[in-house]
């Protein structure tokens, strides 16, 4: 990447970085090299494109359909949201770098790290934000099962909005201190939020599948039903695997290179690992992709909205 170039998010580390972090990778070495493993412009552009359009069904399909105007389709309508600011702003920083490298657009170095901020503190934002929906979708589903009698008690529309508003506005407050302030601690606040919303995730998910094992087992005892908690136990393991699985192979990689930027930022194999940053960013935009197929198409009312959707469309 150009020196001229911004850079696509403040916490990669190629030389000539202009972020704010760039002074970690300043004191180290990558091995073998000191370039970073370069992941083609085409496929950031199909991934975001691709993970724009589909959110941007899932969130066309909520607004259309008033039966899907309730707190666990409002989470998801966000999480959709958040995918799509992943998304556009990987877009336009991604051709915003093309357009540089290729001469097609001359301005000047104070306005290319205004741009850089501003797109780093949306990218930031976006990130925090769909972790963070991440996290509510879980308690929303939490709620659902141990608390259903209770749950249009508990989980109003105006609990909801509120709790909405308060993940978006400390998504962008937090982005905008994260991206002013240098410092060990910026790191340190990133790692402690992934790894609590990892655990939040984790142990509701868990706590629901054993409960839904539990209740297997009872209607098993009271049928005479030898089968039914095997297939349920085998059908939560799986939906479990695929929802815990899925989050750790998207986001384990970036928040454990940043762990490591912590941890060991002078030791080789620490080094190594740093030369894919890339790699990791592009498997943050699959969890965009991946996103709606987990979280709402797996809606029977939400799936014939998207079709409504498309054939108008067309």
């Amino acid at each position: 990447m150009p020196e001229a170039s911004p850079v696509r998010v403040r916490l990669d580390f190629p030389n000539g970085t202009t972020g704010p972090l760039a002074n970690w990778t300043n004191e180290t070495s990558f091995c073998a090299s000191e370039q970073q493993v370069v992941i083609p412009s085409e496929l950031f552009l199909t991934l975001g494109a691709m993970s724009f359009v589909e959110n941007l069904l899932v969130v066309a399909a909520i607004v259309k359909n008033r039966n899907l105007h309730s707190p666990m389709y409002y989470f998801i309508c966000c999480l959709a949201v958040s995918d799509m600011l992943v998304s556009v702003s990987n877009l336009v920083e991604t051709l915003f770098i093309l357009l540089i490298e290729h001469g097609m657009l001359l301005i000047e170095p104070s306005l290319v790290k205004q741009v850089d901020n501003v797109m780093d503190m949306l990218i930031c934002s976006s990130l925090m934000s769909s972790l963070s929906f991440l996290g509510v979708i879980a308690m929303d589903r939490y709620i659902t099962i141990f608390y259903a009698l209770r749950y249009h008690s508990i989980m109003t529309i105006q609990r909801a909005a509120i709790l909405m508003v308060a993940v978006w506005l400390i998504s962008s407050v937090s982005s905008v201190l994260f991206i002013v302030y240098d410092s060990t601690a910026v790191l340190m606040c990133l790692v402690a939020f992934f790894l609590s919303v990892l655990s939040l995730i984790a142990g509701l998910y868990i706590h629901m599948f054993v409960l839904a094992h539990r209740h297997a087992r009872q209607i098993s005892t009271m049928y005479g039903k030898q089968h039914a908690p095997q297939f349920t136990s085998m059908k939560g393991a799986i939906t479990l695997t695929i929802l815990l699985g899925v989050f750790l192979i998207c986001w384990g990689p970036f928040f454990l290179h940043l762990i490591l930027i912590l941890i060991c930022p002078g030791r080789p194999a620490c080094k190594c690992y740093f030369r894919y940053f890339s790699l990791y960013l592009i498997l943050i935009i699959c969890n965009s992709v991946v996103d709606p197929i987990i979280y709402a198409f797996r809606s029977q009312e939400l799936r014939r909205t998207l079709k409504e959707v498309a054939l108008c469309l067309w």
